[in-house]
């Protein structure tokens, strides 16, 4: 097995001289055979320790914004400035964040400085962890997860990864700064500042693992209330990494950097030695670092963004989000045996899906508090919804009985209380879909009963569900006309529920950090969920009543589905599937898809469809509050 302090995958090669350009900078002294340079104080660096602050990201943008190489006109841009426009830069920005965090310190005071630590090292690394709102900090913590920091971030041998316990060089060059870490070494001609390398710690995923594992103070309980002898695991992105295929030794190693922060070859890292031609031949790694959460960057670029008045320029924002559609194209992917024709007089006896997982960790992985994934399928003839299960509505998903959802509640056993981050002890389920090899590990592993042990041990990295859908009664418009239903299937999640954004304002009594974010969700639009995948067919419809002397529907009830009860569900049906066991449609088995259901497709994501349009006019701060009731929990409630 390869560890992630064993990946030396991704360490950037080389330079090599453009044709018939060439570029000569006067070595610095400063930058001639440094050693790598060793923390000035133990590990992990603490608050008060660095005597050298960490440096603007402003200053950076001086060398590091340019144009493509001329090879690359037409790749996506690759300088290291578009790290502006990511939610690593602007961790500090979120405002869901924000009122998570005032929430969390009335459940826990003085236990939110671990959130402060990793969404603004800075502000930890000057005094001012104890933080709770945005406006504690001053603009310079606003950077987020900053260029210092991450290139003055060393491996000291023996901080363990999670909760931002990172250790921060502090050792000053000959011309009296800290030198940058980065991937190359240099022997003629070096960058305009101090650096130090090769250093491989950059390309690894430990160094991710520093912020992408996380556990909370409270101890860890199981089931029946008995401690695990640990506390929560909140979140573990690198863990479940660290478990998969992709940190294997092998052709399928992929590090967290080989997804997140894709590689250029032939492409200069700064601006001298673009216009000089001086090119590395293993790349520049494109500084994207995007994921799924595109409503935070909407709402951060509404902020902060230069057309408001921000200081940032939006044309970051847009790059982030155009990178991030391509991204998600990547995440998932879905396998449909689509019926190869449709009898309303019988309805669907078996519509199956599979999603499968393409990435090392779970899907979805991270910070589980309102975020959820989920199927969504529809059969449409002529403009209606004949047959559906998780329908997306402008601000709800349907909540049906064959509805497949993919997510992790935790919660406070002692009670049942959720969505308290601090308060959480237990985790009530996760069947979120494992990464590809995902091995058994007790902070890893599904919660529930979805998912089985396949014969390599290791969990499946997909979820089959199969639906069926009852006759109906729909009146022929056409008659006379062939008649043609489209099915699709697609993969939505939902990063911020409207129950998660009516949370954060109802359990706020200590700011309007909740009040102020629901506001904002609702200028923008609400939450809308992205689209991970997406696969639809058309195919022969029969079964059409006559039409009515009258015209329209035959059951009088509007919604097409003939139930009579004008909700537009089917009059019968049901899931076939089961969570685990034998069935062949079983989330766990791997069996086949259904083989005489019709075309058996496969396919990745379209790019996801954006939010919705701003609203206009004037905009009432409840909105979400006038929707309808919350719908009920799929999940067991204590008590």
């Amino acid at each position: 097995m390869r560890h992630a302090d064993d990946n030396q995958n991704g360490t950037l090669g080389p330079m090599s001289e453009r044709t018939g350009k060439a570029l000569a900078f006067p070595l610095a002294a400063f930058s001639l055979l440094l050693q790598t340079p060793r923390p000035a104080s133990a590990a992990p660096t603490l608050p008060g320790e660095l005597t050298h602050p960490l440096e603007s990201a402003e200053t950076c943008k001086t060398c590091h914004a340019f144009p493509n190489d001329p090879d690359h006109d037409d790749d996506p841009y690759h300088a290291p400035i578009v790290v502006s426009g990511s939610l690593m830069a602007n961790a500090a920005r979120d405002p869901v964040f924000w009122a998570g965090v005032a929430v969390a310190h009335q459940d826990a005071p003085g236990e939110t400085e671990v959130c402060v630590r990793c969404h603004s090292p800075r502000a930890f690394l000057e005094g001012r962890a104890d933080a709770i709102a945005i406006e504690e900090l001053n603009e310079a913590d606003l950077e987020g997860i900053s260029c210092d920091f991450c290139h003055r971030m060393l491996d000291d041998g023996e901080t363990p990864a999670g909760n931002a316990r990172y250790t921060i060089d502090d050792v000053l060059a000959l011309d009296g700064t800290v030198p940058k870490r980065g991937p190359w070494a240099y022997t003629d001609d070096g960058p305009q500042h101090a650096w130090s390398g090769p250093d491989a710690y950059l390309s690894r995923s430990r160094m991710c693992g520093t912020c992408h594992d996380v556990s909370t103070p409270t101890v860890w309980v199981d089931h029946e209330g008995n401690e695990r002898g640990a506390t929560f695991p909140e979140q573990r992105t690198y863990s479940e990494w660290l478990n998969s295929d992709y940190a294997l030794e092998g052709a399928q190693f992929r590090s967290c950097q080989d997804c997140h922060m894709p590689a250029v070859k032939n492409a200069a890292g700064c601006a001298a030695f673009s216009a000089g031609g001086l090119l590395h031949d293993e790349g520049v790694r494109r500084h994207e670092l995007v994921g799924a959460n595109r409503f935070a960057v909407e709402l951060i670029k509404a902020k902060h963004g230069t057309a408001a008045g921000g200081t940032v320029d939006d044309a970051y924002y847009d790059y982030t989000l155009e990178r991030m559609a391509e991204f998600l194209s990547t995440a998932a992917t879905l396998e449909v045996d689509f019926p190869t024709s449709v009898d309303l007089k019988v309805g669907i006896e078996a519509w199956a899906v599979r999603v499968t997982n393409n990435t090392g960790h779970k899907l979805p992985t991270g910070y589980s508090e309102g975020r959820v994934m989920w199927l969504e399928v529809t059969a449409n003839h002529d403009g209606r919804d004949l047959y559906h299960s998780g329908k997306w509505e402008s601000d709800a998903f349907e909540q049906d009985d064959q509805l497949r959802r993919y997510e992790a509640i935790a919660e406070d056993r002692r009670d049942g209380t959720r969505f308290h981050l601090l308060r959480n002890n237990h985790w009530l389920v996760d069947n979120r879909i494992p990464g590809a090899g995902q091995r058994p590990h007790p902070e890893t592993d599904p919660v529930g009963d979805r998912y089985s042990l396949q014969s390599g041990n290791t969990w499946p990295n997909f979820d089959t569900h199969s639906y069926s859908f009852g006759a109906a009664l729909v009146e022929d418009t056409t008659p006379g006309d062939p008649d043609k239903i489209t099915l699709t299937v697609r993969l939505l999640y939902l990063i911020n529920t409207p129950e998660y954004l009516d949370f954060l304002v109802e359990e706020n009594s200590t700011n309007t950090a909740g009040t102020d974010l629901q506001f904002a969700a609702d200028q923008a639009g609400g939450p809308q969920p992205v689209v991970l995948a997406e696969l639809s067919k058309t195919v022969v419809l029969s079964g059409l009543e006559p039409q009515s002397p009258s015209g329209g529907d035959v059951t009088g009830d509007g919604d097409g589905d003939g139930d009579g009860d004008g909700d537009g569900d089917t009059a019968s049906g049901g899931d076939t599937s089961t969570a685990s066991g034998g069935d062949t449609n079983t989330a766990s088995g791997g069996a086949p898809l259904n083989a005489d259901a019709g075309c058996q497709c496969s396919a990745s994501a379209p790019p996801p469809r954006p939010p919705g349009s701003a609203v206009l006019g004037v905009l009432v701060l409840w909105r979400w509050r006038r929707r309808k009731a919350r719908p009920p929990s799929p999940y067991p409630t204590k008590g």
